[in-house]
């Protein structure tokens, strides 16, 4: 009967199978160790995260009116008023024409305050726009704080029509009872009575 020996670099009893199989034996025991203490590290440090109360410093704006193509910055300010961290997931927005330029991930300490900067570009609104923002995160009492914007999106005056072509549309809407009744005015040059 063949001694196992340890030291399978050394061991000259044993055949290339039984060599084999020890070695994924070892292999197999070692990626198993590994992975039970990986699982234990992430799993053993988890810590939860506590509800806090937030302040958002002007939560509800009103914008002066832009011109279309414009893009507007705005900033709201967040200030953890609570006994805990403030842990912010994830920021939403009503409009894919708003643009959050913080991580997907923000952390504000106790006592802390953190500015959530988003540009809104206004290329293809026109006319009043109103938009939310919602905040998810350990914030008290949903997990959602929301914040909301309006303003009036005004066209280019290259793209606006002034009186005249507004007055000939008007005219081509209206223009056969108006002129059945006030005759053409390429007719009427002249009059000959005193008003």
């Amino acid at each position: 009967m063949n001694k196992i020996k340890l030291n399978l670099g050394l061991n000259r009893n044993l055949n290339l199978n039984q060599k084999l199989n020890l070695g994924l034996n070892l292999n197999l025991s070692l990626i198993l160790s590994l992975s039970l203490l990986v699982a234990l590290l992430f799993t053993g440090f988890k810590k939860q995260l506590h509800p806090t109360s937030i302040e958002i410093k002007d939560s509800i704006r009103h914008y002066y009116a832009i011109k279309q193509g414009e893009e507007l910055t705005i900033k709201f300010q967040v200030t953890n008023k609570g006994p805990h961290p403030l842990v912010i997931k994830e920021i939403q927005t009503s409009c894919g024409c708003i643009i959050v330029d913080d991580d997907s991930r923000i952390i504000v300490p106790v006592d802390g305050k953190r500015d959530i900067q988003l540009k809104y570009n206004s290329t293809k609104n026109i006319g009043y726009v109103s938009h939310t923002v919602w905040l998810y995160g350990n914030i008290l009492s949903n997990g959602v704080a929301k914040m909301k914007f309006d303003l009036n999106v005004v066209p280019d005056a290259d793209y606006t029509r002034d009186y005249e072509q507004l007055y000939e549309k008007y005219k081509e809407k209206n223009g056969f009872v108006k002129e059945a009744v006030d005759g053409k005015t390429s007719e009427r040059v002249y009059y000959t009575k005193e008003p």
